[in-house]
């Protein structure tokens, strides 16, 4: 038994679960960023009376 048979016998490994953690990863990061920014915008544009009634 060669050693490339040994390999693709043995199924996915770390190495193949590794991608998906670290997309996983960046998606939740950028949603985080996002959401904070439009937080701290409306609190921005609050504080400032833009959604004051005149």
């Amino acid at each position: 038994m060669s050693e490339d048979d040994q390999r693709a016998g043995s199924g996915p490994g770390p190495a193949r679960r590794a991608p998906v953690w670290l997309i996983l990863g960046v998606v939740t990061s950028a949603l985080l960023v996002c959401c904070c920014s439009a937080l701290i915008g409306l609190v921005v544009a609050w504080s400032a009376g833009l959604f004051g009634s005149r």
